[in-house]
């Protein structure tokens, strides 16, 4: 599938098929911390679990390890060296390069364009946040209740 998802911005069908490269230190996803996995923003396939993902430095949201069999790889010789570039192999989409400098246990830094990205939260962290939200408003309304009983009862 080299289809490309009508939803893209300019920007995301410049770096997933037109070989562009997101500025560095512009990405959201580069401050996200929270447990989820991260998808392909032209065709939604999973890509990454957000306990690979790590602080390289680069300006570029990086991960150590990606799930199996979701990329292929061919060398790129755009900036006048060798480099390691991977796609989709679902749609083909462009995501970024991979290095031999990341952390154990794979020595891989998978750099991804964070625009090629879409993350995901963990169901599981969203139903902790949304389980203290009902109990915050639950509190709440236990409050009014009482206030209500009091003052009907004049106490």
């Amino acid at each position: 599938m080299s289809k490309k998802n009508p939803n893209l911005t300019a920007e995301q069908k410049l770096v997933m098929f037109e070989d562009g490269t997101e500025p560095p230190g512009t990405s959201e996803l580069n401050n996200e911390k929270r447990n989820g996995s991260y998808h392909c923003a032209n065709c939604g396939v999973k890509l990454f679990e957000s306990e690979n993902k790590y602080e390289s430095g680069s300006g570029w949201p990086s991960f150590f390890q990606s799930l199996p069999d979701v990329f292929e790889t061919k060398i790129d010789h755009l900036l006048g060296y060798t480099r390691t570039e991977y796609h989709c192999k679902n749609c083909d989409a462009h995501h970024g390069h991979i290095f031999d400098d990341g952390p154990k246990p794979t020595g891989k830094r998978y750099c991804n364009n964070g625009i090629c990205l879409v993350f995901k939260p963990n169901s599981k962290t969203w139903n902790k946040h949304y389980k203290n939200v009902k109990i915050f408003f639950r509190s709440i309304q236990e409050k009014w209740r009482l206030k209500r009983f009091f003052n009907e009862t004049n106490c």
